[in-house]
């Protein structure tokens, strides 16, 4: 069951006009800060580039249909969610992930399957990297999942094969919290070949997705997910990554929300985009699990005084 407060948050994330949704990061920002009320009322108490394209739609939304004609929608996205036993958590929740209160493109709900654990998983860290990755890289992958989780940290990634699969079985091997933040709705699997091991995680650890329950996988919707891979961690660390790696535009998105960004030696020495966030400071070289260690002691940077990320989300 959802409480009024959440299904009104939800049914402003499904208004849609024109093929045009508000921004649901702005929507989680505003209801973080208490402003759902004036959300409802067509009113956007922010003063952004993202809030001044959002106020049209928002408006027109409401003019076109009452907000409560929209919880039809809601509570069929919330059955099928029902159906494989997820769960739904807001940024009006106290379980809601601490580490993605503090970035600006946060997403206002996450559907999950497994177990919330504040304490566990504000120490998590993301292992990222191709999906195409070598033997050697996938070794690499293996060792720092292994080292980092020994040393006390949640290991999130994303669910794909190569690098991000490494991570999570080597996770679930040590019987260490993994956390798989996913491209799709809570109900699908992707790739379909790491259905067994997402319900090894949704057993042991945790399986997150910011869209509707009912999202197929899509080109936009993984690079999405990338800024809650990053989000929810205190730092992302690269094994492998080309110039078009998905896991290179979550270095980026990474470094603009203020966490630690940790690119293996080998990487760095191999390529360019690499060695340009390093030589910005965007980015730190690592040789061994020993420097991210101390590196991840740090403290990460918040991004209230930054002007927000904006991150349009696709309300299909």
């Amino acid at each position: 069951m959802i409480d009024e407060a959440q299904m009104r948050l939800l049914a402003l994330c499904s208004l849609r006009i024109e093929g045009k949704s508000v921004d649901w990061s702005l929507l989680a920002r505003c209801a973080l800060k208490g402003h759902l009320d004036s959300l409802c009322e067509g009113f956007i108490p922010e003063e952004s580039a993202a809030a001044r394209k959002a106020l049209p739609v928002l408006r027109e939304g409401l003019r076109e249909r009452a907000l409560s004609e929209h919880f039809s929608r809601v509570e069929g996205e919330l059955e099928q969610a029902r159906g494989v036993g997820a769960s739904l958590v807001t940024v009006l929740d106290p379980e809601y992930p601490e580490n993605l209160r503090s970035v600006t493109d946060l997403p206002p709900f996450l559907f999950y399957r497994g177990k919330l654990d504040h304490e566990a998983d504000a120490r998590s860290v993301a292992v990222v990297g191709t999906r195409d990755a070598t033997d050697l890289g996938l070794s690499r992958a293996r060792m720092v999942a292994r080292e980092l989780s020994e040393a006390g940290y949640t290991i999130s990634s994303g669910l794909a094969r190569g690098v991000d699969s490494a991570a999570h079985r080597t996770a679930l091997h040590f019987e260490r919290r993994t956390i798989a933040v996913i491209g799709t709705g809570i109900t699908r699997c992707y790739p379909k070949e790491n259905f067994n091991l997402a319900e090894e995680i949704a057993e042991q650890g945790l399986i997150a997705s910011q869209f509707w329950p009912s999202r197929s996988p899509g080109r936009d919707t993984f690079p999405r997910r990338n800024h809650v891979t990053s989000g929810i961690s205190l730092g992302s660390v690269v094994i492998e990554a080309s110039g078009t790696s998905g896991a290179k535009m979550q270095a980026r998105v990474a470094a603009n929300q203020g966490r630690h960004v940790l690119l293996l030696r080998s990487l760095v020495d191999q390529q360019p985009w690499a060695q340009k966030m390093v030589e910005a400071q965007r980015a730190t070289s690592v040789a061994n699990v020993e420097q991210m260690l101390e590196i991840l002691e740090r403290p990460v940077q918040t991004q209230e005084t930054q002007a927000p990320t904006q991150l349009l989300f696709d309300a299909r």
